[in-house]
């Protein structure tokens, strides 16, 4: 197939251009920033040079996307014309060339409010089942995206998958106190457990998506790191996740006491990610076992395709929070 893959610039759109050609596929590169992957260099919001970008395309894998951390640099009217209007105009003129599939790729954040439950109470236990709660702009116009897909598929029969991906970018934590309190390995090899994907896997969950999406025709994915976790270990994971993880790795304690490394006091979420695995036939390589493997051996935890796409930033230059800003304009 020809792919369309459009943010060709970013962390999962360069991953599926080094990776696509290994499956047979055509890929082609979209984004606003040029460079080595992207071969259509302008914006989503362009009807004219999205149609053609789109001439003999067969599918569409679209991860171009205002993040999260761009809330804080860009207003909600960016957020809207970018997202939404992007996808708008590319769902528009993908089925006006006939293209067969499109898969759009989400995230995780868009549950919001639901990913934190009351004190005292349980961990979220994380599956499609659970109603999002937009909590800012970003997540906002990620779930009004979700919608317009289902609705393309429904008005127009163009199959459409929703990937909602964790996360996998590698740049350091976004949250201050964490950044403050855990090496930058130790925080991630401890985000396996529940929420965090690596990008060899994203990319082979987005590569499943375009084999099954005709016969699938719309529905929503959770794309996240196997969790090792149960429904029933959630209260224990609410209160002290390092006792349950130990029951389940034996080899844990001695490993992360070698590395001077800690687990998370507490945990409030469990991404759940057995609907992929089994509608998708979605394999996921990594996982918390084997990055404790990792771990051990001395080796950097994660993919080669992860180091090899490496850290890409939000913004140009830094604030003084690191990577993030900590003001916003509106």
């Amino acid at each position: 197939m020809k792919v369309l893959v459009t943010g060709s610039a970013g962390h999962l759109g360069e991953g599926l251009m080094r990776t696509l050609g290994a499956h047979g596929h055509e890929a082609v590169g979209l984004d606003l920033l040029p460079g080595p992957f992207t071969q259509q260099v302008g914006s989503i919001t362009d009807r004219a040079f999205v149609r053609e970008a789109l001439e003999s395309v067969d599918a569409v894998l679209h991860t171009a996307t205002l993040h999260k951390p761009h809330v804080a640099t860009h207003s909600k009217q960016d957020f809207v014309d970018t997202n939404v209007t992007g996808t708008l105009v590319l769902l528009e003129e993908a089925v006006a060339a006939g293209v067969s599939r499109f898969v759009f790729t989400s995230t995780t954040s868009a549950f919001g409010a639901a990913l934190t439950p009351p004190a005292g109470a349980p961990a979220a236990w994380i599956d499609e089942t659970v109603r999002p709660v937009p909590k800012n702009i970003y997540g906002v116009t990620k779930t009004a995206n979700e919608d317009l897909c289902e609705l393309f598929h429904r008005k127009h029969g163009l199959s459409c998958l929703i990937l909602r991906t964790s996360r996998f970018f590698p740049e350091e934590d976004d949250n201050k106190a964490v950044r403050e309190s855990f090496a930058d390995m130790n925080a991630k090899a401890n985000e396996f457990l529940f929420r965090r994907v690596d990008l060899e896997d994203a990319v082979s969950a987005h590569v499943a998506a375009l084999a099954r999406a005709p016969e699938i025709g719309f529905a929503r994915y959770i794309v996240s790191a196997t969790t090792p976790f149960a429904p029933d270990d959630m209260a224990a994971v609410r209160a002290d996740p390092a006792t349950v993880v130990t029951d389940r790795f034996p080899q844990f304690a001695e490993i992360y006491r070698e590395l001077g490394f800690k687990m998370f006091a507490s945990i409030d979420r469990v991404y759940v990610n057995e609907k992929a695995r089994t509608e998708l036939r979605w394999r996921p390589k990594y996982d918390f076992g084997l990055i404790l493997e990792h771990l051990a051996d001395g080796a950097p935890i994660g993919s080669d395709l992860a180091r090899t796409v490496g850290i890409k930033g939000y913004h140009q230059g830094r604030f003084a929070d690191g990577l993030y800003p900590v003001e916003s304009p509106s």
